[in-house]
């Protein structure tokens, strides 16, 4: 192994559950070429930024970091430095210009040239790889893992659905599913492993299809269930056109499988869903929630908001506090709009509220959830839960963290207890995000 400085990397990662997963991933290809992970940035000499693009707060981040890096660059002339992921994809070449101190670009489909970039990089010049590649799924990749309790499995990847705001379909192409054998393969070697919880993955998960077995998601998700049943199965993100019967039915007779949906919304308004592109109305979208619960009665519920898109008038704005209002998600993922060049949106749509009036709509979406999770949190005070405990707490390591199959967050006396392992729980107190408590005498 090459133990020196120029040799060793390390791996920041914005964004969603799958930045984290391909990180994973990119790790596995430099580590196979003969790359040393480093325990922080201050001993790598290869830093990566593995990046997300869809909202304009985290490219504001990555661009912050840059700036960073490049004063690094200058006191550093060896380190180099590359951009991964759904930013470079979605900005390209005009990065490097940009952004001094980016060696190269990488983009979602090309994370196996890495290695051979750095490489190329230290015979001079910048690079980028940025091809669309409808073929990769990285099946058969073993990427590196930095939990033992949990792990991200992606069974597809990129999206067909060109929601009017969104960048994915462009940074991400179109989707593809990894082959039914392969995800059973991961998962068994997880579950051998010891893993106590895998979340399957993709940006539009149960759309997931094996055209050869002519398996969909629901049968995917059963068939996982089945293969690792000492193990948590969770899947995140679905889209409300594909929630269907048969998958609420297998969440519903699999008791590993957790009981939680994140099943995005954007508006509770039929008008503004139909400007987003989302391809439902909001009635259709509150039949599938009936459905959900009719079959799941005590299912936790999350969401994504978006407060102030194009065209949102103050009734729109009122149909999406409404729609929280009635329903009453756990929790929600809440951001006002903000213009992503090469969308649907900035092409044809006026970007017309203004940001105060974004700004407001967004707090009393905010307060409005927050007050929904405190009540609903509070109702789950006196009750006796099931935890995975996954890490100390943050301020005791007196105390575990861990997350309820409904993916509620709970602080807990540590007692004799460690990370990884699954307890019943009294719940004492809780906030509007957490509860607490300690563990059940059963």
């Amino acid at each position: 192994m090459r133990a020196e400085r120029g040799n060793t990397f390390f791996i920041h990662t914005f964004g969603c559950q799958m930045n984290q997963a391909d990180t994973g991933i990119i790790s596995a290809f430099l580590q196979a070429e003969g790359y040393c992970l480093a325990t922080n940035e201050a001993d790598a000499g290869i830093i990566l930024l593995n990046t997300c693009a869809v909202r304009e707060n985290a490219v504001d981040r990555i661009e912050h970091f840059l700036q960073h890096l490049y004063g690094q660059k200058k006191r550093d002339k060896k380190l180099i430095v590359g951009v991964a992921g759904c930013i470079p994809q979605y900005r390209r070449e005009e990065m490097f210009s940009l952004y001094p101190a980016i060696d190269f670009l990488a983009g979602p489909d090309t994370y196996r040239t890495i290695p051979s970039l750095v490489e190329q990089v230290r015979s001079g010049g910048k690079l980028a790889s940025l091809e669309f590649n409808s073929a990769e799924t990285y099946d058969g990749v073993e990427p590196v893992r930095q939990s033992a309790i949990s792990a991200f499995v992606p069974v597809m990847r990129g999206c067909n659905n060109m929601c009017a705001y969104c960048v994915v379909p462009f940074t991400r192409g179109r989707e593809r599913s990894q082959p039914f054998s392969s995800v059973i393969k991961e998962v068994r070697t997880l579950a051998a492993a010891g893993y106590r919880e895998m979340t399957l993955l993709g940006q539009n998960v149960n759309s997931y299809c094996d055209m050869e077995r002519g398996s969909d998601f629901a049968d995917l998700l059963d068939a996982v269930s089945r293969e690792a049943p000492e193990t948590r199965i969770r899947f995140t993100t679905s889209h409300p056109k594909d929630i269907s019967a048969s998958l609420v039915k297998t969440i519903a007779a699999r008791q590993n499988i957790c009981n939680s949906i994140h099943l995005p919304v954007q508006s509770g308004s039929s008008r503004m869903l139909g400007l987003m592109n989302r391809g439902h109305s909001i009635a259709e979208y509150r039949e599938k929630i009936a459905l959900i619960r009719s079959i799941l009665p005590d299912v936790a519920l999350s969401t994504d908001i978006i407060a102030g898109f194009c065209g949102e008038k103050e009734e729109d704005h009122q149909a999406s506090l409404e729609l929280l209002a009635d329903i009453r998600f756990d929790s929600a993922y809440m951001f006002f709009y903000s213009t992503r060049p090469g969308t649907l949106a900035a092409k044809t749509l006026e970007d017309d509220v203004p940001e105060p009036v974004k700004k407001r709509r967004l707090q009393e979406i905010i307060d409005l959830q927050n007050r929904i999770s405190g009540e609903l949190f509070q109702e789950a005070i006196g009750t006796v839960v099931e935890v995975l405990a996954e890490s100390e707490s943050r301020r005791s390591s007196a105390q575990l963290m861990g997350r309820t199959a409904g993916n509620r967050a709970v602080v807990f006396d540590r007692e004799c207890y460690n990370p990884g392992d699954l307890l019943s729980v009294l719940i004492t107190a809780a906030t509007s995000a957490t509860l607490t408590g300690r563990p059940a005498q059963v």
